[in-house]
């Protein structure tokens, strides 16, 4: 059996109740289920305790990361999560710090990651069309890709020694939204990169 960690980012407001992500961690984890996978979710409404969550990182062979994207980032309720559960991991649970020591400055930083044996999978729903990225015509994202937008992530996973699935993403979801084509694409997604664990 294998383990999967799921983390619901989701941060609420009145014109974003966050049922698309709510309904995305609910498929992630029947899909999970279904193939043998052992699953916990942590959302941020949680009274969750530090200790806890280091541990659910430590026992998981998979994170998945369910965010929407907020002013082009984490919403800020993930934002003190990282803050307090990735602080309070440095002395060895996630990381052995930087990986570099005052005896030994010349190691490469971001060395220290615990977490080798571990994957994870950033999965986003964003406002922003798909259209308006890879694409160095439009101004705004200048030719960037999702990957790039949410690089400052997947460098704290790589900070842990975790290795990326690919990026899941649900594009346009208030002004032209296709919700339950999303909702096949995350499941062939999950098929695609989720392997039913051997027994």
């Amino acid at each position: 059996m294998k383990n999967a960690f799921i983390i619901n980012a989701h941060e609420a407001y009145s014109f974003s109740e966050g049922k698309l992500n709510a309904t995305l961690v609910d498929i992630a984890k029947v899909n999970l289920i279904q193939k043998g996978y052992e699953v916990r979710i942590t959302t941020m409404k949680d009274n969750y305790d530090i200790e806890g969550e280091l541990s659910n990182h430590q026992w998981a062979d998979v994170l998945i990361l369910q965010s929407p994207v907020n002013w082009m980032e984490v919403p800020w309720s993930f934002k003190r999560y990282m803050d307090l559960v990735y602080s309070a991991g440095m002395g060895g649970q996630l990381c052995n710090g930087d990986g570099r020591s005052r005896h030994d400055p010349s190691s490469q930083y971001g060395t220290g990651g615990s977490l080798t044996d571990a994957k994870y999978m950033l999965s986003l729903t964003l406002n922003a069309p798909k259209s308006a990225l890879n694409d160095a015509s439009q101004s705004f994202f200048e030719g960037k890709s999702l990957d790039d937008l949410f690089w400052p992530m997947h460098l704290n996973f790589r900070f842990f020694g975790m290795q990326p699935l690919p990026t899941f993403a649900c594009f346009d979801v208030m002004k032209n939204p296709s919700i339950d084509d999303d909702f096949l694409r995350f499941e062939a997604h999950l098929n695609q990169h989720f392997a039913i664990p051997a027994s």
